[in-house]
């Protein structure tokens, strides 16, 4: 039997690819991607001020789909339009909140912090991602020559400042004086591994101030990545992502949260959070490092074993 075609539809940043990427691979779509480029002034307007015409964006979707996958606000019209506009039946899944009429869609993904009910909802505790234990398991090696005597791993996962969280070198340090203290006391293996939205200054910092027992990756390398979280006793996770988060919580080991101040409201990220403690999965990182263990966290697995059961 033919796999189906599936349409992602993202505005190219790399957490709602890892979405979208990772429902379609859980849904065992052969699927293609579009970066999806808006018009002026649509790009700047809201989705729910937008109109669903064909005239809003620019690309020409020539291949044949039968699922639309789409996350982000800029993806939320087109998905409409391609589905309206198609010449066959098209599902269509929408990742987070649309902020338009859900009856838009087929289904919409939305993690519990988003607050969104509804008959085509499904709620994701966290977010649903591309990794798999598999992939985790198979890239181990990656790094594994390159451990101290085989000393035990604490990986740290940086992301990147946002509109609630400053990456300033006061509010690194904060993070990086925790994290020495445990390599230090424990006699640990630093393994810092950067995201696409992580500043070159703070990579270089972070090099001067770990001056030894680190490892520092200062590029974007997802096979690094995943030899990471294999590796590691304890993860440690920066808090301005809750995909890097989930990510990490597929491993079913230790995740500290690494805080920042907030310098506007965060309560979507403190609600998901704080699902996350009561779930046992995650702590934030303080003076003690301890191990326990949890459920590993696979939704995207459990959400798209859901939609087939609803669509297919």
């Amino acid at each position: 039997m033919n796999k189906l075609k599936g349409l992602l539809l993202t505005e190219g940043l790399h957490g709602m690819i890892s979405q979208v990427e990772g429902l379609a691979k859980a849904l065992d779509l052969d699927y293609f991607h579009e970066k999806i480029e808006l018009n002026n002034p649509w790009n700047l307007v809201p989705p729910i001020f937008t109109p669903k015409k064909k005239f809003i964006f620019r690309n020409q979707v020539n291949q044949e789909y039968d699922v639309i996958i789409s996350c982000g606000r800029k993806s939320v019209i087109p998905s409409i339009v391609l589905k309206k506009n198609s010449n066959k039946k098209v599902i269509n899944i929408h990742i987070q909140n649309p902020k338009v009429s859900l009856e838009n869609f087929d289904i919409v993904v939305a993690p519990d912090h988003d607050s969104i009910d509804g008959p085509n909802v499904l709620i994701s505790k966290g977010a649903i991602h591309y990794l798999t234990l598999d992939e985790i398991n198979k890239a181990k090696d990656y790094l594994k020559e390159k451990i101290e005597n085989k000393k035990d791993v604490i990986t740290l996962i940086l992301g990147g400042p946002t509109k609630y969280y400053n990456y300033d070198n006061e509010n690194l340090i904060n993070i990086f004086s925790k994290i020495n203290k445990h390599i230090l006391e424990k006699n640990l293996q630093l393994i810092l591994i950067p995201s696409n939205r992580t500043p070159e200054k703070a990579i270089q910092f972070a090099k001067e101030y770990f001056n030894k027992n680190r490892l520092i990756v200062d590029k974007v390398d997802k096979q690094a990545y995943l030899s990471s979280l294999a590796l590691a006793k304890y993860i440690i996770v920066t808090c301005d992502s809750s995909s890097m988060i989930s990510e990490a919580a597929l491993t079913g080991k230790p995740v500290y949260v690494a805080m920042f101040p907030a310098i506007r409201s965060d309560k979507r990220f403190q609600k998901f959070r704080n699902l996350l403690e009561s779930m046992k999965i995650i702590r934030k990182l303080e003076d003690d490092l301890d191990t326990w263990s949890y459920e590993k966290l696979d939704e995207t697995n459990r959400i798209a074993k859901k939609i087939k059961a609803k669509l297919f």
